[in-house]
């Protein structure tokens, strides 16, 4: 499928969770973390045009959103277990602790554009993608 407009007008990539992201910031400050130095913090956008897989990072996750449909943010102990958040305008901005499972999902036809802050900084090492939920 190709990539949705906006996607291709922001430089965004396919997202192993589903959706369209790129990194736009990492801080030049690093932590010593049990896993290895991680940038103090880093950003991006992400765009979600539809549901995203459950995953967990070891970091705190901090989602800002900009536009687009409202999203339901779930967020639970466990995939599939979650406690829905809802990020829209009024509201747009949603914490996922670290090692929580969070699974995303659009509450309307426009894709959602938000900005994800993960702290200590994001790394695909410290990412666990859920196995898919049974069809």
């Amino acid at each position: 499928m190709p990539p949705p407009a906006l996607a291709t007008a922001l430089d965004l990539a396919p997202h192993p969770e589903g959706g369209w992201f790129r990194r736009t910031w990492t801080s030049p400050v690093t932590v010593e973390t049990e896993h290895g130095p991680r940038p103090t913090a880093t950003a991006i956008l992400y765009l979600l045009d539809g549901e995203s897989r459950w995953h967990r990072v070891r970091s705190s996750e901090l989602w800002l959103w900009h536009s687009g449909s409202a999203v339901d943010l779930r967020v639970g102990p466990e995939p599939g277990a979650g406690v829905s958040r809802t990020l829209r305008a009024g509201d747009p901005q949603q914490l996922v602790p670290a090692h929580a499972w969070q699974s995303a999902r659009l509450l309307g036809d426009e894709p959602a554009l938000v900005s994800c802050v993960v702290s200590p900084g994001f790394d695909f090492a410290d990412f666990e993608l859920a196995d898919p939920e049974p069809s």
